[in-house]
């Protein structure tokens, strides 16, 4: 059957889909692909293809796609408790079963959970929250939120707006007030003959700048991935947060690490912030805290954040802001079994078992003549190409060269992200050995299809 006849799934996606973050001249020339279920790390489209997702779907499936505890815990919760809300003080036992576990495993002592459906909708209301902190303390001019160029928060206005990516021009965002400090990408943007700490400490000294041109007490917070997801899988370059951490603290400038990607074990422990030594005043999360079986973003404060907030929304009577199914009871119980089955069931474990492969044959494929640097942590991974390695030459755009390989990938049953000029990897926490040295193989392979198809 022709994939694009009349009557087929994919013609029926493109009479009714309107897709986002797709590439259409793709779309229109392949179709979508459509698909039917998952078994372990693999997906299966409406023709019965198995494609391999190395990327978790987005980040998120890190227990596989069809993981039976997780689906055990939807039925059960379903027919219990399918669904409520967060408001006028009510709230389902099971999301404050989970809220106690979420401070357990935190950075933090003590600390108190807020509910969203997403990421997105999490760092938006962490600009709120730090607006009207700041507001209710008589300082109502420090609005201003720093975030860094290339970095991803999110799509709603707010969070698209701290979104460091140039298509946000695309909507007129930035918004005023967004402000967006170095990228802490070395490879890129060191200077000829700096070391990475030096790189590190020109950063932070530029963030400084930053704050005093602008103003200390015009500044509302500073929020920052541990390692960019959405930039390109770009951990921080050498001392980056032991460099800015006290900078913020020497003006009061609120630290948020925003943990929707890194959080709940990819980079190899529980919190990217604690890998790199942030040392965040609040956490956001979402992704991986449901294993990517239910829509939740969640904002994990530490004690003083949190008795800060909860003192001026006892002022105002509320804190005047909520999501209809933020804290759904559902999504809450999935989430408790989602940690069980991260810190019971060795996925945490298996992550910093099998990464030593994965970032082997990940810096076997930066080898490539045409890759200029191979870079990650954990499970999550980039490799950036280049027409010269030694000047770090982009390859010409016309080319698509990132799209082509992940198109060609998909042929072969490899699902992998391109992103710029990046092919990035995030497989699920289950992934073996076995299926890392596949993921490469195929990759590899394609990766020389490619090229020899565009002539390089």
């Amino acid at each position: 059957m022709n994939k694009l006849s009349a009557n087929s799934w994919e013609h029926r996606d493109m009479d009714n889909v309107f897709h986002g973050f797709t590439d259409l001249g793709t779309l229109k020339s392949n179709g979508p692909v459509v698909l039917t279920h998952g078994e372990g790390i693999h997906v299966f489209d409406v023709h019965g293809k198995s494609y391999m997702d190395a990327n978790s779907g987005l980040w998120n499936n890190v227990a596989g796609f069809n993981h039976q505890g997780l689906i055990d815990t939807i039925c059960t919760q379903a027919r219990r408790f399918p669904g409520y809300h967060a408001f006028f003080g009510r709230i389902a036992d099971t999301t404050v079963a989970l809220s106690e576990k979420l401070v357990e495993v935190s950075p933090f002592a003590e600390g108190k959970v807020y509910y969203t459906n997403s990421g997105s909708e999490a760092n938006d209301t962490m600009v709120k929250m730090l607006w009207m902190l700041h507001r209710r303390n008589g300082q109502p001019q420090r609005r201003k939120i720093i975030t860094r160029l290339n970095a991803y928060h999110g799509v709603t206005a707010v969070s698209a707006s701290m979104t460091g990516k140039a298509y946000n021009a695309e909507f007129g965002l930035p918004l005023p007030g967004f402000l967006h400090a170095d990228c802490p990408h070395y490879w890129r943007f060191g200077l000829e003959g700096e070391s990475e700490l030096e790189f590190s400490q020109r950063l932070a000294r530029n963030l400084e700048e930053l704050i005093i041109k602008e103003g200390p007490d015009t500044i509302a917070g500073m929020f920052a991935e541990p390692v960019m997801g959405a930039g390109g899988v770009i951990p921080p370059s050498e001392g980056y947060f032991e460099a800015i951490r006290p900078i913020l603290r020497k003006y009061d400038i609120p630290f948020i690490a925003d943990e929707v990607i890194c959080g709940f074990g990819r980079t190899g422990e529980m919190w990217g912030s604690g890998k790199y030594n942030m040392e965040p005043d609040a956490i956001i999360a979402s992704k991986c805290i449901t294993a990517g079986y239910f829509p939740m973003g969640a904002i994990i404060l530490g004690k003083d954040l949190s008795d800060e907030l909860a003192r001026v929304s006892e002022q105002a009577e509320e804190f005047p802001h909520g999501f209809t199914a933020g804290g759904n009871p559902l999504g809450s119980a999935i989430a408790l079994k989602a940690l069980e089955v991260l810190e019971e069931e060795g996925l945490l474990e298996n992550v910093n078992r099998v990464s030593p492969r994965f970032m082997e044959r990940l810096h076997k494929l930066g080898e490539h003549k045409y890759a200029g640097e191979a870079r990650g942590v954990g499970l999550m991974g980039a490799v950036e190409l280049v027409a010269d390695k030694s000047t770090k030459e982009a390859l010409p755009g016309d080319l698509q060269i990132s799209e082509r390989i992940a198109n060609k990938a998909l042929e072969k049953g490899l699902i992998c992200r391109p992103l710029g000029a990046a092919i990035v990897l995030g497989p699920p926490f289950i992934v073996t050995t076995e299926q890392i040295d596949e993921m490469f193989d195929i990759l590899e392979e394609t990766m020389s299809d490619v090229f020899a198809d565009v002539g390089l």
